[in-house]
């Protein structure tokens, strides 16, 4: 990129952050009414314009087949009328969810008299970078909205005409409730320098939320100046231990690696007790192969279906967000546990068993971000978790956790009430 090039992306960005730091003062003193009545507009916007957002992304459909993008990839970034309406839906529970602002966590009264008050408060701006997945645009936009927050949007090349579409819904209900446009913006280009200038921004950017591929997550961690919260790579493990009621652990692991493959929820890595394997793996592997999985297997695996492949060292440390399943046999839960220690991203992993203090020890063992029993990974989620949606599964240790929802997009100020008191 030219010398011209690069300023003129600066300045861009520039705009972007004043529009949006001003915004997000005004944002975090609106209240809990008006952000509600934006959110549903822009839910009814959407609905209203559900056939234009199809057509756009026809537009990004049709280049990325060109591109000759993964089914997996495909996936994550076709809109049909049934997503469509899910991201209006999404936007209508997170007006039904409480407010987190203002909301105080915590009080006390001092010896001296003073009242010391943990209030939550907005984060101010959050820039948030994604790629593929245009339903990111709404869950995002209208978290930020709820939590008192602007938000500046960089979503993937791939999705830009879909994303471009729902930004307009969004900016709708923006109208609707009288709350400045800026308190929802996209960067408006491809360019990717554009990405570099954002993990600079610190005068306009708080905090920044990395939702892609193992890539970007990288670029993000290792460039940005900017706090970020942390969305590595879904390793996910399923877990079939000894005690496992076999019919559980087949509609679930089934589930678990195929109801949509590409997904940072998606299991990556089956392990099963040895003991059981011969009995409780063959219908399970059946159910994967028909269903069109592809799968990768240790030599014990291989022994009970030829459909099986040989895994490699590589496929235990693998996130395919595609059809493939890693299969391994493991001793014991210790060695389960050992396994996805060495070999996981701390995101989502679950065990099967009927054992409940089993599946007790599997949860404490791990510090995964979240931990399952006798569940499918598929509901690593923040609108499974009934918080209307989330920006991310975060798998770092400090602020955010897990699916992040309106209540990690904030953070607290103390307010201090006295009555004359001085410091000795």
């Amino acid at each position: 990129m030219d010398g011209q090039a690069q300023d003129n992306i600066t300045a861009l960005m520039s705009e972007i952050g004043r529009a949006a730091r001003a915004a997000g003062r005004a944002l975090a003193k609106t209240d809990t009414d008006t952000k509600n009545t934006a959110l549903r507009a822009a839910a009814a916007s959407i609905r209203a314009n559900a056939e234009k957002i199809k057509a756009e992304n026809a537009k990004d459909m049709a280049a990325a087949r060109a591109k000759n993008l993964t089914p997996a990839l495909m996936d994550r970034l076709e809109l049909n009328e049934s997503r469509i309406a899910a991201m209006a839906k999404g936007l209508e529970e997170i007006a039904t969810l409480k407010d987190p602002v203002g909301h105080v966590m915590e009080e006390w009264t001092r010896p001296n008299g003073l009242v010391i008050q943990r209030v939550r408060t907005p984060l101010g701006v959050i820039g948030i970078i994604y790629e593929s997945r245009p339903n990111v645009t709404a869950d995002a936009g209208g978290l930020c909205l709820k939590a008192g927050n602007a938000c500046i949007l960089r979503g993937g090349s791939e999705s830009f005409h879909s994303s471009q579409a729902i930004l307009a819904c969004l900016q709708d209900g923006l109208k609707a409730a009288g709350i400045p446009l800026a308190a929802i913006q996209m960067v408006p280009t491809t360019d990717r320098a554009a990405v570099g200038e954002m993990l600079t921004m610190t005068k306009y950017i708080d905090v920044i939320v990395p939702r892609g591929g193992q890539s970007l997550v990288d670029r993000v961690m290792r460039e940005s100046r900017v706090p970020t919260f942390q969305h590595l790579i879904g390793l996910c493990h399923t877990y079939i231990h000894s005690k496992a009621d076999p019919a559980k652990a087949r509609r679930i692991v089934l589930n678990a690696k195929m109801r949509r493959t590409g997904i940072c929820g998606a299991t990556e890595t089956l392990l099963v007790d040895e003991a059981v394997a011969a009995m409780i793996l063959p219908p399970i592997l059946d159910d994967l192969a028909k269903a069109g999985c592809e799968l990768r297997g240790d030599a014990a695996v291989a022994k009970l279906d030829a459909r099986v492949k040989p895994a490699s060292d590589a496929d235990w440390d693998t996130e395919y967000l595609d059809a493939i399943l890693a299969v391994k046999t493991v001793k014991d839960l210790d060695d389960a546990v050992s396994h996805i220690v060495t070999h996981g991203s701390e995101h989502t992993e679950a065990i099967i068993t009927e054992d409940v203090a089993a599946a007790e020890r599997f949860m404490d063992a791990l510090d995964s971000a979240i931990v399952m029993h006798n569940a499918s990974t598929q509901f690593a989620d923040g609108g499974e978790f009934g918080m209307g949606a989330e920006i991310g599964i975060a798998t770092g240790k400090m602020h955010a956790r897990g699916p992040v929802g309106v209540e990690q997009l904030t953070t607290f100020k103390y307010k201090v009430r006295g009555d004359g008191q001085i410091r000795s």
